[in-house]
C-alpha cells in the first residue's frame, strides 16, 4: 500500500469527483468529499516522513520505467507542497458546507464538491509528477475547474472574472506546452529528471532559450506575478469565499512549485541565472510588485479585492527572494509558500463568515463588526498582522529570512525597500481594523451575529497554525533547509 501511495495520492481524490454525483444529499456529498480531502492529506503526511527517512521516492506507472513511461519522483519538494495543498484543501471543505449554504443555490453543491477535487487532484498531479507532459495535463485539469469554481459565485461579475481568467489561463497554458515542445525536440525525451541530464549538452541553443523564455512566461501567467497579475484581483473577489480561500492559499503556490522546480531541478540554476538574465527580471518585476500592488490594495472598498492585491504583493516577496539565488532566499521563497497558505486560508474563511452573515465584503459594511463578531474580526486582525510581519506570526519568520538573505547578498537598499513594503501593508490593514473597531456600527447591522463554529473552527485552526508556526518554526524551516540544499545541489 504504502509504494502505490504517490499515485493514491492523485487517483484518490480523481476518482471521488464523479462518486459525488452520485450522492444526492448536500450533508453527505460534502462529507464525503471531506474525507477523500483527509485520505490525501494522511497519504501526503506518510510520504513526507517516507521522503525525510529514505530519500527521494520513484513510481512507474504501469511498470514503464523512465523515460519510457511515465514516472511519479517524490523529492523534498514535491512532498512539502503535497502536504500544503492537501492539508489546507481539508480545512477549506471544513468549512464548505456552511459557507456555500449562503453562497450557491442548491442543486450547484453537487457539482462545486465534484470540481473542487477535480482541482485538487489536478494540483496534486502537477506536484507529484515527473513527466513535463503529464504535468501540462494535470495544469489543464486544475485550471480548468478553477473557471468553473470562481464562475458559480452568486453574482454576474463572477462570469466575466472567470472569462478573464480562462483568456490568461489558456495563453499561459500554450506558452507552457509550447516550451515543453521545444524541450522535447532539442532533447527527446519529456522524463524531468532525463531532462535535467541533457539540457546541459544543448545549452548554448537557442531553441533551449526559447523554451526556457516560452515556459516561464506561460508560468508567470499562471501565478500571476506583476504585471501579468490582472486576472487575480476580480477572480478572488467574486468566486465563492471558499473557493476565494482555495485560490489564494494553494492555486498560486503550485504555480510558484513549478518555477522552483523548472529553474533549479530541470534547466539548472547556473543556466538560468548565469546564462540568462532571471535574477534581474526577477528583482525588477519583484520590486515593482511589492509597490504597485501594495498601493493598489490600499485604495481597494472590497475586503476581498484588497486581500488578492496583497497576494500579488507576496508573491512578489516570493520571486524577490527567488532572485538572491542564494540558500536564505530560496528558504525564504519556501518559507513563503507555507506561510503565505496559512495567512490567506485564514483570511478568506474568516471573510467567509462576514459574507455568510452580511451578504457583503465591502469595507463600508465591516462598520462595527469588531463588537458584533468578534471572533470573526479577531481571526481578520491576527492573519493580517501575519501579512505584515508583526513578531510572533509567520509572516515575520518569511520577512526574517528575507531581510538576512538581502543583506547576505549585499543588498541593504533592497532590505529597506522590503521593510517600506510591511509599512504600505501596514496601511491597507489599518482601514479594515479602523472601520471594524472605530466606526459607529449601521442601524441594519444591529441584529448581526457572529459566524457559525463551523466556519469559526476552520478559519482559527488557521490562525492558531499561523502563531504556532510564528513561535516555534522548527518544522517549517528544517524542511526548508534540507529542501533549499537539495535545489541548489541541481537534482530533481
Amino acid at each position: 500500500m504504502i509504494a502505490h501511495l504517490p499515485i493514491l495520492q492523485v487517483v484518490l481524490p480523481l476518482l471521488a469527483a464523479p462518486c459525488c454525483l452520485l450522492i444526492n444529499r448536500k450533508a453527505l456529498v460534502w462529507a464525503f468529499a471531506v474525507l477523500a480531502s483527509i485520505a490525501a492529506f494522511a497519504f501526503s503526511l506518510v510520504i513526507l516522513q517516507q521522503v525525510l527517512q529514505t530519500g527521494t521516492i520513484t513510481y512507474s506507472l504501469g511498470g514503464w520505467t523512465a523515460p519510457f513511461g511515465i514516472e511519479y519522483r517524490i523529492d523534498l519538494l514535491n512532498a512539502y507542497l503535497l502536504l500544503i495543498v492537501s492539508g489546507i484543501s481539508c480545512i477549506i471543505l471544513l468549512a464548505a458546507n456552511t459557507s456555500l449554504s449562503a453562497e450557491l443555490t442548491g442543486h450547484k453543491h453537487r457539482l462545486f464538491y465534484v470540481v473542487f477535487l477535480l482541482c485538487l487532484a489536478g494540483m496534486l498531479g502537477i506536484i507529484a509528477t515527473g513527466d513535463a507532459f503529464n504535468l501540462f495535463v494535470f495544469l489543464e485539469i486544475s485550471a480548468l475547474s478553477s473557471y468553473t469554481l470562481i464562475a458559480l459565485g452568486k453574482e454576474r461579475q463572477a462570469l466575466t472574472a472567470s472569462f478573464r481568467y480562462l483568456l490568461v489561463g489558456t495563453l499561459g497554458a500554450s506558452f507552457i506546452l509550447i516550451g515543453i515542445g521545444l524541450m522535447y525536440m532539442v532533447t527527446g525525451t519529456l522524463n524531468m529528471f532525463d531532462l535535467s541530464e541533457r539540457l546541459p549538452q544543448v545549452e548554448d541553443s537557442r531553441t533551449l532559450i526559447t523554451a526556457f523564455s516560452f515556459f516561464m512566461l506561460g508560468v508567470c501567467l499562471k501565478l500571476a506575478l506583476f504585471p501579468l497579475h490582472w486576472w487575480l484581483p476580480n477572480a478572488y473577489a467574486y468566486a465563492p469565499s471558499v473557493v476565494s480561500a482555495l485560490l489564494a492559499a494553494t492555486a498560486t503556490k503550485v504555480a510558484i512549485y513549478i518555477l522552483l522546480r523548472f529553474i533549479f531541478s530541470v534547466f539548472g540554476g547556473e543556466f538560468s541565472f548565469t546564462t540568462l538574465p532571471l535574477q534581474e527580471i526577477l528583482s525588477v518585476l519583484g520590486i515593482a510588485g511589492i509597490l504597485t500592488a501594495s498601493l493598489m490594495a490600499i485604495y481597494q472598498q472590497n475586503v476581498k479585492q484588497l486581500f488578492a492585491y496583497s497576494s500579488v504583493a507576496q508573491i512578489a516577496y516570493m520571486m524577490l527572494a527567488l532572485a538572491m539565488n542564494s540558500t536564505n532566499g530560496l528558504i525564504a521563497t519556501l518559507l513563503h509558500l507555507f506561510n503565505h497558505a496559512l495567512m490567506k486560508g485564514a483570511l478568506f474563511l474568516a471573510l467567509a463568515g462576514v459574507m455568510y452573515r452580511l451578504g457583503s465584503v465591502q469595507l463600508t459594511d465591516f462598520a462595527g463588526l469588531g463588537r458584533r463578531m468578534p471572533w470573526t474580526m479577531s481571526a481578520i486582525v491576527i492573519g493580517s498582522l501575519s501579512l505584515i510581519g508583526i513578531p510572533l506570526t509567520v509572516g515575520f519568520i518569511s520577512k526574517w529570512y528575507l531581510l538576512r538573505a538581502a543583506l547576505e547578498n549585499g543588498w541593504w537598499p533592497l532590505a529597506i525597500f522590503i521593510l517600506f513594503g510591511s509599512l504600505l501593508a501596514v496601511v491597507y490593514v489599518w482601514r479594515i481594523v479602523e472601520t471594524a473597531y472605530f466606526t459607529p456600527p449601521k442601524d441594519r447591522h444591529s441584529q448581526i451575529k457572529e459566524a457559525p463554529l463551523s466556519l469559526l473552527l476552520p478559519a482559527w485552526a488557521l490562525v492558531l497554525a499561523n502563531l504556532y508556526f510564528g513561535i516555534d518554526a522548527s518544522f517549517t524551516i528544517g524542511v526548508t533547509e534540507l529542501t533549499a540544499k537539495a535545489l541548489l545541489g541541481g537534482t530533481p
